[in-house]
């Protein structure tokens, strides 16, 4: 099958390099092309077999299936610019939350399908969240199915978890990186720990951990009570947490939830609809 990428920013790369690197897709088999089309030359100069196409409409024209990867505003005029093009026996991808698979049906006539990817799929893991069209086929679900099983776990969802889910998988490592971040910055400013030093221990940590889980050997729950001992140490850091966390992680969610509400609202106007989460 032939594929498609409309967009080869942050994401759009992460996917292309990481199919190739999976081998689930040889890189003759891709199309590519950007809005600024030098970004797209650059992944084809460390992947010569990979097409870059000059225009969009060439990405459709030799694509069974087509990555929409450009931001949530883009992608109403560039499936109107395409509609012609997208015929019933091709099969869009759009990686965007705020933007219904039902919506996207309403500006096409090919089958559709969202898929909304994470950065740890670039190291073959992690999960994508799969959100199928009414229309789709078995052939292209089965062939999605395959390509991000290669690269990822993949995890059906419904519409009314998509921000949440999307927080967790997608900007997860950016929160909790921040978290990491703020945990080596503390150590460095109480104690003679160097950055050098305490970045090394707590990266070294934080892989170890998802080794443990990915293993199986520990749960979350059980994880934390074997590492904390009653009246030792890390319990008085527990405690300390608790005292101070608040309502930390209750405020991001709502954070998130009112961004993603604004974007669907923004989204909504363009496809004169009442928006609904």
């Amino acid at each position: 099958m032939n594929i498609g990428f409309i967009g080869t920013g942050n994401m759009g790369k992460i996917l292309i390099e990481s199919f190739v690197e999976s081998l689930a897709v040889p890189p003759s088999r891709l199309t590519i092309t950007n809005r600024t089309i030098e970004k797209a030359i650059a992944i084809k100069n460390s992947l010569p077999d990979i097409t870059v196409a000059a225009t969009n409409e060439e990405v459709v024209k030799g694509s069974d299936l087509i990555f929409i990867c450009v931001k949530p505003l883009e992608i109403h005029p560039l499936l109107h610019q395409l509609s012609s093009s997208l015929t019933s026996n091709k099969c869009i991808v759009s990686i965007t939350s705020p933007i219904s698979v039902e919506q996207l049906e309403s500006l096409v006539n090919c089958q559709v399908a969202r898929i909304i990817p994470s950065i740890t799929n670039r190291a073959l893991t992690g999960v994508s969240l799969f959100t199928f069209g009414r229309s789709i086929s078995s052939r292209f679900k089965e062939y999605l199915e395959f390509l991000f099983e290669q690269i990822s776990t993949p995890v059906h969802i419904n519409h009314e978890i998509t921000r949440v889910a999307s927080d967790i998988v997608s900007c997860g490592p950016a929160f909790f990186t921040y978290l990491l971040r703020r945990f080596v910055d503390a150590a460095v400013r109480e104690t003679k720990i160097t950055e050098e030093q305490a970045t090394k221990l707590a990266s070294e940590m934080i892989i170890g951990m998802g080794k443990l889980l990915e293993k199986e050997m520990y749960t979350l729950p059980t994880l934390q009570s074997k590492v904390c001992v009653k009246g030792g140490v890390t319990g008085e850091g527990i405690n300390a947490m608790e005292e101070h966390i608040g309502e930390l992680f209750e405020e991001l969610f709502r954070s998130t939830h009112r961004k993603y509400d604004e974007d669907i609202s923004e989204v909504a106007r363009q496809f004169n609809e009442t928006p609904s989460r």
